[in-house]
């Protein structure tokens, strides 16, 4: 169906927005149990109850303009979900090499909520629909919170995260030195069961030098 008016336009944002919400609350719950920081997995679990009453909101929003709710498939949301989830396959990244990227990837989530929340509220403002606007501005101010909380938090998290991995590198240089090491007394066995070999040849050289000497003198 052609949308031809605001009232209509605002009415696809809204289902825009009620799409990534749902979308975006499973990245969530997902990311929570990504996280080892207990005070970040805390703040996104946190975040996800806070989702759940962002969808509640949108919902009152149509019907605040007389329709009824309908989620519209939201590319950018799938689009977003996805790059995590490539990354994950592809890459194979480690636990802590995880943890950072989904620092970035939250963040983007958030900025493309703020940023659509922002529209839709301008929308909303332009066709006087006021309990619309209000409704937004209370999702609007999560998601910033949210993305002002995954601000200050990324250079604890990433520090914390290159310790972990400067700690697991450490720890498999020692493992292959300690591997290294053992196997140097079979190099050395190996030399001195020459060296036996050799002593005993000699021997047997002599001896049948000594034989020879012995028939010769007869």
């Amino acid at each position: 169906m052609p949308v031809t008016e605001l009232k209509a336009l605002l009415k696809h944002e809204l289902g825009d927005l009620l799409f990534a919400e749902r979308t975006f609350l499973k990245g969530t719950r997902k990311m929570a149990k990504e996280t080892s920081d207990p005070v970040m997995r805390e703040r996104l679990e946190a975040h996800a109850t806070e989702t759940e009453g962002q969808i509640r909101r949108l919902e009152e929003a149509f019907r605040a303009m007389g329709e009824r709710p309908k989620a519209e498939k939201c590319e950018a949301a799938l689009g977003l979900v996805e790059e995590h989830d490539s990354f994950v396959s592809e890459e194979e990244p480690s636990k802590e090499i995880l943890e950072a990227f989904d620092l970035g990837s939250g963040l983007r989530v958030e900025h493309y909520e703020i940023a659509a929340y922002r529209s839709a509220i301008v929308l909303a403002m332009s066709l006087g629909q006021q309990e619309c606007a209000g409704l937004l501005r209370e999702n609007l101010a999560e998601e910033e919170a949210m993305a002002k909380f995954i601000e200050r938090s990324a250079a604890k998290t990433l520090k914390a995260v290159g310790r972990a991995v400067a700690a697991s590198q450490a720890e498999e240089s020692a493992g292959a030195t300690k591997k290294s090491a053992t196997k140097k007394p079979t190099a050395k066995k190996s030399a001195g069961s020459t060296a036996r070999k050799s002593t005993a040849s000699k021997g047997t050289a002599k001896k049948s030098g000594g034989s020879k000497t012995a028939a010769k003198s007869g």
